[in-house]
């Protein structure tokens, strides 16, 4: 009989000092310190008070922040930084944390909101923030967030589930892989795929939530130019003619309708060139082209292009009635003037990555919408966007290789769950970390380059 080692037994006493785990999330913490989040919702709560609270509120909204980008999904999770007073001080209760997203209600979140655009552009002046030359682009598109039980405004989805149909926007960054998260609407379950006053919402305010200096001014050419991708769902005059008017371009998914399918018989063989691969090399068996000249295009804003992809299927996919000639057919519409077809198709089809997005937004916050009330939900959907931030913000600048791009979970595993020892000695706190971990340097390392960072005055 084969039975396993009991040489892995060892010794175990309750009888360690200074001890404390997840030391990492203190990197998380302290930026919110560096960027003024704590601060700055503090200011914007105190009004809800008519003294001075104990516990400030900006200060519990920080560490609700730092809790779900650490991989916590309701207000007891916050019970990871509170028993840990040793490293993070004295943190509000569950019933305190409560009783601070009670008092945000609609005016409030629109405080919090601007706070987030400073903290932003405090990130990015310090060093996190991407390259504008080359224009920046924000993604638009929604999820799902099931509800198991019942909470205001759940209602049955589209896809046939219970819960909400929150919209969100994140800025593309290629460079991380939980993104940058702009802006959030918490939807009823029941809301529309393609409502074109939401969409028009929320790009107002992800473009309300970048630094001053990134945002587009409607016909001036010098500032940056922002392109605004979504798929068919924001096809609408309506949503073009705003992205238009707010002075950014657009790429929308196009439906394919009988117009464009009658467009497609008729393209000739040699209007076809190859797609690419979003590594820019040519996709065997992915062809596009563009049928503008084919459509009525009159309604949508001056400029406006269809281009569409042609692909065989993989084996095995099931084709839709929409689909000709043994070919799955996609199309979008866009006001991007010039450039090679299979540029514009792939720079369209890269929308694709804010379903990564939303994936990662899912492992830091938006799985479950804890609360009962749809006020309160709405602040933690403000939280978890926060906390992704956090994430980008923390990576980027701290960060450098596999680190710096790595999904949050896998974040979380390498930098917050460190363990490490707390000493005082003449007057000076010092964390020592575990040094056996194998990326505690790389953790040490992220604290010099945080407080490095030129923040701003």
């Amino acid at each position: 009989m084969v039975q396993d080692s009991k040489q892995s037994r060892v010794e175990v006493t309750a009888d360690g000092a200074g001890l404390v785990s997840r030391a990492g999330v203190a990197l998380l913490r302290e930026l919110t310190i560096n960027t003024g989040l704590g601060t700055g919702w503090s200011e914007a709560l105190l009004d809800t008070y008519d003294g001075m609270p104990v516990h400030l509120p900006g200060r519990v909204l920080a560490d609700l922040s730092v809790m779900i980008a650490d991989g916590g999904d309701a207000l007891a999770h916050l019970a990871t930084l509170r028993d840990q007073d040793k490293l993070f001080g004295p943190v509000a209760s569950d019933a305190t944390a409560w009783r601070v997203l009670d008092r945000v209600d609609e005016e409030h979140l629109t405080r919090l909101r601007a706070v987030r655009a400073s903290a932003r552009e405090r990130a990015w002046a310090a060093g996190a923030g991407p390259d504008i030359e080359d224009g920046l682009v924000i993604d638009i598109d929604a999820m799902i967030t099931i509800a198991h039980s019942e909470k205001e405004n759940a209602a049955k989805t589209w896809k046939k589930t219970f819960g909400f149909h929150p919209l969100l926007a994140y800025l593309d960054r290629p460079d991380v892989a939980g993104g940058e998260a702009l802006a959030g609407i918490l939807r009823p379950g029941r809301a529309g795929s393609n409502t074109a006053a939401d969409h028009i919402e929320i790009l107002t305010m992800a473009l309300a939530a970048l630094p001053a200096h990134a945002r587009p001014i409607p016909d001036d050419p010098e500032t940056p130019r922002v392109v605004v991708r979504t798929d068919a769902a924001g096809a609408t005059h309506a949503f073009a003619a705003a992205v238009r008017a707010a002075g950014c371009g657009f790429s929308l998914g196009f439906s394919i309708a009988a117009e464009v399918q009658a467009a497609v018989l008729v393209i000739p063989a040699d209007a076809w060139v190859p797609a690419y691969d979003l590594d820019g090399r040519p996709r065997k068996g992915a062809w596009v082209a563009e049928i503008t000249d084919m459509l009525d295009l009159t309604t949508w804003p001056t400029g406006a292009r269809v281009i569409i992809r042609r692909e065989r299927p993989h084996p095995g996919a099931q084709l839709r009635f929409t689909d000709t000639d043994g070919h799955r057919f996609t199309a979008f519409i866009t006001d991007t003037t010039g450039g090679q077809l299979a540029d514009l198709e792939t720079h369209h089809r890269s929308h694709a990555r804010v379903e990564d997005r939303i994936r990662c937004g899912k492992a830091t916050g938006l799985r479950n919408l804890p609360c009962r009330g749809y006020a309160e939900n709405k602040a933690w959907l403000e939280l978890a966007l926060t906390a992704a931030d956090l994430l980008t913000w923390a990576q980027t600048l701290c960060f450098t290789d596999d680190l710096a791009r790595c999904e949050p979970a896998t974040f979380r595993y390498k930098i917050c769950a460190v363990a490490a020892k707390l000493t005082r000695t003449a007057r000076k706190h010092s964390m020592h970390l575990d040094r056996d971990w194998p990326w505690a340097e790389h953790l040490a390392d992220a604290f010099t380059r945080l407080r490095a960072a030129p923040w701003p005055d």
